[in-house]
């Protein structure tokens, strides 16, 4: 029936709510740790280093575990990940045991995306599939505001092991709802399952996975509209609004609530074009990229703090980098069997946050140097973005012309500009 799988949908898409303000609440209680914990913004920085380190490890063989035992079986998993890592945390003693927690965090972390986006094609028609994709990544990121307002009103108010203890009960909630609710497909309806490998095999497909140019061309377009807005949201872009730009710590979470406010809104409007103009899916990814270059561009040229209007256009700019990176997951699935879907995804996740892991660590790296959360630092580490964005559109374009030659090879072409402006 098919309100039951709008009803799966939905609680694959809560337990990516709670994960999204798993993975987030960190960047809300930065500068609470390093005050906790008595540490400097290099050392800060290992924090989230490690989440996204474990997380993008964890990517393929999440993808192959999904393609394996299902989406159900992987989110029930990643619920209690999350809820051990996050209570694990609100009772940290140490270093040491926080790095642990958010080590357990970023395990969990890594099952959903791939879980709950493989639920999509399987219970919705392929026509639906784009526009879905990109509303259920769009819907996830009231992870942050969950992070953004709640969290760190119980952060704030009452303190910070009962905020994390709290966000570690809503993840032990999640994992029981999938349990009762999901199931990895309509009755009846056989999921094609990867046969029984050795482990020699599954690197061979997953070898045979990347050499599809549609596979590199995810991965790269993913890497450049990602990271930057990853880099901002996980850790960096709280302390530098309230830092050097001047904003509150309310005024800091708004602009985080803005941010997902400006998610929402052009989320679908990202579906709606991919799901018309297929073959024209890289323009949106490098359209995304070129915004975000520009208004950082402008944002960094300031002598002093970035007027608010300024500021505003920069989180809009990064609003659309989520769903422009959720393209290169399209771009990805329509080049690779359904067998290969999960590692596909998975794979093609890596590249935001491969780019998110290096600016992170290089951004704590030129603080630290530079003597901490001032002005002049942070313009000087955002400026390592720049490579990144280099790297990544040349990639982008190498790959979308091996992929249209082999499109040419099959009789597929691209519409005609002329006809798309027609419209």
């Amino acid at each position: 029936m098919a309100w039951r799988g709008w009803i799966v949908w939905a609680v694959g898409v809560v337990a990516y709510i709670l994960a999204v303000m798993q993975r987030t609440t960190f960047a809300i209680a930065g500068l609470d740790a390093a005050e906790r914990f008595a540490i400097t913004p290099g050392v800060l920085s290992t924090f989230v280093f490690v989440q996204v380190a474990v997380y993008l490890a964890a990517q393929v063989p999440a993808g192959i575990a999904v393609d394996r035992f299902g989406s159900r079986a992987m989110l029930v998993v990643s619920g209690v990940l999350l809820a051990a890592g996050q209570l694990l945390l609100a009772v940290a003693p140490d270093l040491v045991t926080a790095v642990l927690a958010r080590v357990v965090v970023g395990l969990g972390d890594a099952l959903v995306f791939t879980a709950v986006l493989a639920l999509v094609p399987r219970w919705f028609p392929a026509g639906r599939v784009p526009l879905l994709v990109q509303v259920t990544t769009m819907l996830c990121q009231l992870g942050q505001v969950l992070s953004a307002l709640p969290f760190a009103w119980v952060l704030h108010g009452a303190g910070w092991s009962w905020a994390f203890g709290a966000a570690a009960l809503a993840s032990a909630l999640a994992a029981l709802l999938v349990f009762a609710v999901v199931r990895n497909a309509p009755a009846g309806v056989v999921v094609d399952r990867p046969a029984d490998t050795s482990l020699r095999e599954i690197l061979d497909a997953v070898r045979e996975v990347w050499r599809r140019p549609g596979t590199r061309l995810g991965f790269f377009g993913h890497m450049g509209t990602q990271f930057s807005m990853m880099v901002f949201t996980l850790l960096w872009g709280v302390p530098w609004l309230v830092s050097a730009q001047g904003l509150t710590a309310a005024e800091a979470g708004g602009m985080l609530t803005l941010f997902v406010v400006c998610t929402i809104a052009i989320g679908p409007l990202f579906g709606i074009f991919t799901m018309r103009h297929p073959l024209r899916r890289s323009w949106v990814v490098l359209a995304v990229i070129a915004a975000e270059v520009a208004v950082w561009t402008a944002v960094l040229a300031q002598p002093g703090p970035a007027p608010r209007w300024l500021l505003v256009l920069l989180i809009v700019a990064l609003g659309a980098a989520g769903p422009g990176s959720v393209v290169g997951i399209d771009i990805a699935r329509t080049h690779n069997p359904s067998a290969n879907l999960g590692v596909a995804q998975s794979m093609v996740n890596m590249g935001g946050f491969l780019a998110s892991l290096v600016v992170l660590v290089a951004m704590g790296g030129v603080l630290t140097a530079m003597g901490g959360f001032t002005p002049e630092a942070f313009r000087v580490a955002w400026l390592v973005q720049y490579a990144v964005w280099g790297l990544a559109v040349v990639g982008i374009l190498v790959a979308r012309r091996q992929a249209r030659r082999l499109d040419a090879e099959r009789g597929v072409h691209p519409r005609p500009l002329r006809e798309i402006f027609a419209r």
